[in-house]
């Protein structure tokens, strides 16, 4: 038989009550006295019967009481996505922080998940299908929801916001300074206005330097690490290859980055590559990459969701990251 608060407080020799406000955390953790009269070794009692009998809350019933369930979910697009990663690993240890736990939807559809499943707060990173933000508007009217999107408004949701858009032409500027012959990588999944951001700075970009539009120097990849990585070894294993790529992603940019390297090309000296996104494996790797970004975007969206969490009744509203070229090994400065 499952252990209940009344058994713990059997075995504590003290009332359910207590038992009840030791288990939810408010008896404090450095040991000292709570407001209630609790004494720490009434906390210590209470805590080791619980763990000698193996018990665990019950967060329905505990929902039901509070209005609140301790989880905060992240609908990842593709959580293999170095991006993606980032901010499971910013909200994860926030969250751990809090006591709230993080549930991850990993390359699921969170127009399902949501009829599903109820959190404090939900993360959605991709939400740019017609009807997406009737849907979102819908479901905010029962639990909060955080949309990271570049064009969607408020609509009793809140929505983060990359400000990106001079960032992405002034990167693709920094290639086309110096190489007259520069490949994109493009998701195929990326969504309209997306597109008119990233790819649209490549299309700018060139024509800004006087160069040719070519499509054989264009190639698409799907939402996979292999996927990118043969969309880029088909662009440097042609005879008049790219000396640049602009990848519309980091994981892309990456890849291209390891293609380079199976063929035992000079990154930057016979080819460079930049990303978008920012990501901590791109800083680390070496050569480290050139990218185009926010600072401080991970934590920041970290402890945005946590205080949607715990106060959920707030107005919605838009927090924004303005972005940024960061330049490193992989095209580095003249």
């Amino acid at each position: 038989m499952r252990p209940t608060i009344k058994s713990v407080a059997a075995a504590a020799g003290v009332s359910t009550a207590t038992v009840s406000y030791v288990l939810s955390g408010r008896s404090g953790k450095d040991g000292s006295r709570s407001g209630s009269g609790v004494a720490p070794a009434t906390v210590l009692r209470v805590q080791e019967a619980a763990l000698a009998l193996g018990y665990r809350p019950n967060q329905s019933a505990r929902a039901i009481r509070t209005g609140r369930t301790n989880l905060l979910m992240l609908s990842l697009t593709m959580i293999s996505d170095p991006w993606a990663l980032d901010v499971s690993r910013a909200v994860g240890t926030a969250a751990s922080q809090r006591g709230i736990t993080p549930m991850i939807l990993a390359d699921t559809d969170w127009r399902v998940a949501l009829k599903r499943q109820n959190a404090d707060v939900t993360f959605i990173d991709g939400a740019e299908e017609p009807g997406d933000a009737e849907l979102l508007a819908q479901a905010a009217r029962l639990q909060r929801l955080v949309v990271f999107s570049d064009t969607m408004e408020p609509e009793g949701f809140d929505v983060v916001r990359p400000v990106a858009g001079s960032s992405c032409d002034q990167a693709v500027d920094h290639l086309t300074g110096r190489h007259h012959r520069v490949g994109c990588l493009i998701s195929s999944t990326h969504s309209t206005s997306t597109l008119d951001i990233r790819f649209g700075a490549y299309t700018r970009g060139l024509a800004r330097a006087g160069l040719d539009y070519r499509d054989d120097y264009v190639e698409t990849y799907d939402r996979d690490g292999l996927s990118a990585f043969d969309a880029a070894l088909r662009l440097l294993q042609r005879a008049d290859r790219p000396t640049a790529i602009y990848a519309t992603t980091d994981f892309a940019a990456i890849a291209a980055i390891h293609a380079a390297q199976r063929l035992q090309l000079r990154i930057p000296g016979d080819v460079e590559v930049l990303g978008i996104g920012n990501t901590t494996e791109g800083e680390r790797m070496t050569p480290s990459l050139t990218t185009v970004g926010p600072e401080g975007f991970f934590d920041g969206l970290a402890a945005f969701l946590l205080d949607r969490a715990e106060n959920p009744d707030g107005p919605a509203g838009i927090l924004e990251f303005p972005w940024k070229l960061i330049v490193r090994d992989s095209a580095p400065s003249v």
